[in-house]
């Protein structure tokens, strides 16, 4: 028995081992890009290239950070980006969640329900390439190019497919029993969307905001054609743009592209409590 215990005992160890080693790997492959830039950021040209690598910055400097954010337009392009990676969230989170309640909550005549739900998916399907053309003709006829609502209204066309269908499916998973209980006890269908429904689902906005955010922040085709001038491109743009013909500015690139994970960062720890699911779990019990 005691054999038995310390072979038992002895698997589990090296079970736990191997999962802290795979998450120390995940880990390292995940954040040393980001690590590697901000390093960089604070070297000197000459010392970005060095070899062997410095993998410390031995003299920092701030000078990539005063020729992104001072000497050129690099903070309009942040805030362009986040005026329109907001307002794209905020409208696709909003519509999406109203949408994927509607298609998991109410009826629809003969199959009506998979063929609109299988309809938003397909447009998730579409390269966005395809539609640089049209977009760009549409803009241009309301004279809306060289602005940031036309790059609002384009990257909310191609979050809202995914924010419906990621919010459809956390509120087939909540029991409409306790909808239900809500209009029982005198409360509207609205109502009890707003007020059971949607607070229960917070795990599911959290999670389709911060993809929408994501996309909306770090999208690059759409800006490129849609946006030509300092006043509305965003930041993937500017970045881009420090690569020229006769020489790639890695210092710039790296202070804007580290700069750039920060709001990210800060707003996935912001919102990191309401991921996990599950808070509907024995709500009702049988």
């Amino acid at each position: 028995m005691a054999t038995i215990r310390t072979r038992s005992r002895g698997s589990e160890m090296l079970l736990r081992l191997t999962a802290y080693l795979t998450i120390l790997v995940a880990l390292i492959l995940t954040l040393f890009p980001v690590y590697w830039i901000a390093v960089n950021s604070f070297k000197y040209d000459i010392d970005i290239f060095a070899v062997p690598p410095e993998w410390l910055p031995r003299n920092p400097t701030l000078k990539h950070y005063d020729e992104a954010f001072v000497q050129r337009p690099f903070l309009r392009y942040a805030l362009n980006s986040l005026l329109v990676a907001v307002g794209t969230t905020i409208i696709s989170v909003g519509f999406g969640t109203m949408a994927g309640y509607a298609l998991a909550r109410f009826s629809y005549p003969w199959q009506w329900r998979k063929q609109i739900s299988f309809w938003i998916l397909s447009t998730r399907m579409m390269p966005p390439i395809v539609s640089i053309i049209p977009l760009y003709l549409f803009f241009n006829s309301f004279d809306m190019l060289n602005t940031k609502s036309a790059l609002i209204i384009a990257y909310t066309a191609f979050n809202l497919p995914f924010a419906t269908w990621m919010m459809k499916s956390y509120f087939q998973d909540l029991p409409v029993e306790l909808e239900e209980a809500a209009i029982v006890d005198g409360d509207t269908q609205w109502g009890a969307f707003l007020h059971v429904a949607l607070p229960l689902a917070r795990p599911g906005l959290a999670a389709t905001a911060i993809f929408c955010l994501i996309i909306s922040w770090n999208e690059f085709l759409l800006s490129l054609i849609i946006t030509l001038t300092e006043q509305s491109q965003t930041l993937p743009i500017g970045i881009a743009g420090r690569v020229t013909q006769y020489k790639t500015y890695w210092g710039e690139i790296s202070a804007a592209g580290f700069m750039a994970c920060v709001p990210i960062v800060i707003f996935a720890f912001i919102v990191q409590k309401h991921l996990v699911r599950g808070l509907s779990l024995g709500a009702v019990k049988g």
